[in-house]
């Protein structure tokens, strides 16, 4: 579903992402786990578009979204949650919803969003920027499925959530992850919840992928080290 080759990516002069290479089926949750510092977000921005990319290809179902704007990716399939979540704070929560539609040429909301997270139906009026944290991730989320992805891409999805709803995050990304089979690459440095939801675990530093472990052979002690300061 989702295939990236040798992607690389500058500031300026600077080469930051060396020669990516990833693969991902539908129905798999991939994890990126690395410290700060070390080319997460920046692999993020550059599959998303934010960010160009120097050199490399970024495929879905095939098809080569590298030298599109970021509209036209999220159009072709590709969902970003940023980092920080960046809902719409003065929109309302059904009005940024609606933003996620809009590639889509359609205006409803589907049903099963609202089945995901009812406390966004509760709080269809309310303003975004008067939600939790946590109510928000969950609202930057329904506004990336509401695009109907193939691939929804998560930075740093627990970022300044408690320990409690973490969990939920976790249950819940699976849960979207079986409804949708779509293929699901999230960025994260806390450990518990990447063993928590990821299929595969892939390790990033310095700008490269330098270990990968599946579910069913997870080098914990081994991702720790890498984790470590």
């Amino acid at each position: 579903m989702l295939k990236v080759h040798n992607l690389s990516a500058a500031y300026g002069q600077s080469e930051v992402l060396h020669n990516i290479d990833i693969s991902a089926q539908a129905g798999e949750i991939v994890a990126l786990v690395g410290r700060n510092g070390m080319g997460k977000s920046t692999l993020m921005k550059s599959l998303i578009g934010v960010m160009p990319a120097r050199s490399g290809r970024i495929l879905i179902d095939g098809a080569d979204l590298s030298g599109l704007p970021s509209y036209e990716r999220v159009a072709r399939g590709l969902a970003y949650v940023p980092q920080g979540r960046q809902i719409f704070g003065t929109m309302t929560v059904t009005e940024n919803i609606e933003t996620g539609r809009i590639v889509t040429g359609k205006t409803d909301i589907p049903v099963e969003i609202f089945e995901l997270f009812p406390i966004l139906r509760e709080f269809g009026r309310r303003r975004g920027g008067n939600l939790s944290g946590g109510q928000q991730q969950q609202l930057a989320i329904a506004r990336a499925l509401a695009s109907e992805p193939k691939v929804l891409l998560l930075d740093e999805p627990t970022e300044g959530i408690q320990p409690s709803i973490i969990k939920d995050i976790a249950r819940l990304l699976r849960k979207i992850r079986d409804l949708h089979n779509i293929c699901i690459l999230v960025c994260e440095q806390v450990l518990s919840f990447v063993l928590d939801i990821a299929d595969r675990i892939l390790v990033m530093e310095g700008g490269r992928i330098v270990h990968t472990d599946t579910r069913g052979h997870v080098n914990e002690a081994e991702i720790t080290r890498f984790l470590a300061v």
